[in-house]
């Protein structure tokens, strides 16, 4: 018997019931330091959450190991932010000489390791010239790159490999700072 007086206990008492939150329109460009370990895609949904916004997108990919300025447009400016991706961009890295992984970064398992203390600075900064320039650039199968509406680091992490081709790229420059 049910009494009228009380409400009906829901079928699944161990979960509170879900909450709508409000959205708002927000219109603007947040400029985010993204941190270590956070892919593009999580700190656009946390800052997405956090401000209640309607509509969000960001101006491009950062790795997740990457840090750096990952600008966040809201509302409006989500029209803008094509523009921005087609922008240049500028990175600082640090390289680990000698060594090669799976993934092609820090992430991967570690394929193999060579002795790296006889390569002059000449020698790299006759490298990284040759990456200067318009060049032609494999994408990696670990990146944000999608296939088929799926990113190739997905496809790669299931052992697939998907054919991809080359894209025509511009570096402006490659400074050796240390």
């Amino acid at each position: 018997m049910t009494d009228p007086q009380r409400p009906a206990v829901p079928q699944d008492a161990s979960r509170p019931p879900r909450v709508r939150v409000q959205r708002r329109a927000l219109h603007g460009v947040l400029l985010l330091d993204k941190p270590l370990g956070l892919s593009s895609n999580d700190a656009l949904q946390k800052a997405k959450w956090l401000l209640r916004a309607e509509k969000a997108g960001h101006t491009g990919t950062l790795d997740p190991l990457a840090t750096g300025l990952l600008p966040l447009c809201f509302g409006a400016a989500t029209k803008f932010s094509q523009v921005s991706l087609d922008a240049d961009k500028r990175y600082l890295a640090t390289l680990a000489l000698g060594i090669r992984t799976t993934t092609g970064d820090a992430e991967g398992e570690v394929l193999e390791r060579q002795d790296a203390d006889g390569i002059s600075a000449e020698q790299i900064a006759a490298a990284c010239a040759a990456f200067t320039g318009e060049i032609d650039q494999m994408p990696p199968m670990y990146s944000a790159l999608k296939h088929e509406g799926r990113a190739l680091y997905e496809y790669a992490r299931e052992g697939i490999v998907i054919e991809r081709q080359s894209r025509r790229v511009t570096i402006h420059a490659i400074d050796i700072v240390a």
